[in-house]
């Protein structure tokens, strides 16, 4: 009986709070916040007024109105204007309201994507450059029952340095990309996998034969190399296996690069002699790409002779967990199905 008592007055006290809550607060709307958060972001009422694509006295109005609604609530504005061409003022209070209407926002967006993905109207994948023809193909596969079921398919362009932390924030439901992988990785245990290709990278050089001779070179040898290298990525992961996460340091680096296109181009300019490590597929490309007055490129194997022995595999990962929570004909189900169809095709020619 105590225990009942107990639980009817939590329910109203519960009831009491929400039936009491103060008219300023139930007068703010969605709207309101991200005007806020748009005039903090962008400095002035004029400034939000232009990237959305209002009036300067709309935006004032509802400045004016958060204003008066959060001094009756609390007893303090959350903006004050300094006149015309300087900057809004933000109090201390509406620097808390900020990152209240944040939080809010974004979390009502995450529930609403969670539930279309979970109701099977949203599907969002994540390819890197190299492997959209993955998913191009797997798409075509179910392209037209998706439009008749109206799912919003959404492609997203991830660097393979950000496949893991955009899958694991759960950014994306499917992910197409290449990994560097060992034996035994953890990382995918949680994971369904559909390989592509698997094999150890090459190396890419201007470099002549007389200054680098054969068609092979050890991964030991690296660090006796003049390197093109990114900070971060498949070819980072790749090195610091071998060298640590503090590979630049006993490595000689003669140029960082952002992404592979730049790297190429520094060496086919010959503005840079050196060496850059990409998958075996872009190594066989480049070497026969070019124009007259570029300089030649080789491409040579990369014997794997440190250890851990490691490898790039190319592939499409999906959250485990997630293909059994939904149904089978739920659309990260049938694209996994086709991206799976698409594999067994790939493989066999």
């Amino acid at each position: 009986m105590a225990a009942s008592n107990h639980a009817r007055v939590t329910v109203q006290r519960a009831l009491d709070e929400l039936l009491n809550c103060p008219p300023a607060l139930l007068d703010t709307t969605f709207d309101q916040l991200r005007t806020l958060l748009v005039v903090y972001e962008t400095g002035s009422a004029l400034r939000a007024a232009r990237a959305l694509g209002r009036e300067q006295s709309s935006v004032q109005k509802q400045l004016n109105t958060l204003n008066r609604n959060s001094h009756a609530a609390c007893g303090d504005v959350l903006t004050i204007r300094q006149g015309r061409g300087k900057d809004c003022l933000f109090t201390e209070t509406g620097e808390a309201a900020v990152r209240l209407a944040r939080a809010t926002l974004s979390q009502w967006q995450e529930s609403i994507h969670r539930n279309r993905r979970r109701l099977g109207r949203m599907l969002t994948v994540g390819t890197t450059e190299f492997t959209l023809p993955i998913i191009s193909r797997a798409w075509e596969r179910v392209a037209e029952q998706f439009r008749r079921q109206e799912v919003e398919f959404k492609v997203v362009h991830v660097r393979t340095r950000d496949l893991w932390s955009r899958l694991e924030a759960r950014q994306v439901d499917l992910m197409c990309g290449s990994i560097v992988t060992s034996g035994d990785d953890g990382r995918l245990a949680d994971y369904e996998v559909v390989e592509y290709a698997r094999g150890r990278p090459e190396l890419l050089t201007n470099l002549t034969e007389a200054e680098l001779p054969g068609d092979a070179v050890g991964t030991a040898a690296l660090a006796d190399l003049p390197l093109v290298v990114p900070p971060a990525g498949l070819v980072a992961e790749y090195l610091s296996s071998w060298y640590g996460p503090n590979f630049r340091d006993r490595l000689n680096v003669v140029a960082d690069i952002d992404d592979v296109h730049y790297g190429l181009s520094l060496l086919r300019s010959g503005f840079v002699r050196g060496c850059m490590i990409v998958t075996a597929s872009i190594g066989r490309r480049m070497t026969a790409q070019g124009a007259p007055e570029d300089v030649a490129l080789r491409s040579l194997r990369l014997r794997d002779d440190r250890e851990p022995r490691v490898e790039i595999m190319t592939g499409a990962f999906v959250r485990r967990a997630d293909l059994m929570r939904y149904a089978r004909d739920h659309p990260l189900n049938r694209i996994w199905t086709a991206v799976r169809e698409d594999a067994r095709a790939y493989r066999s020619t």
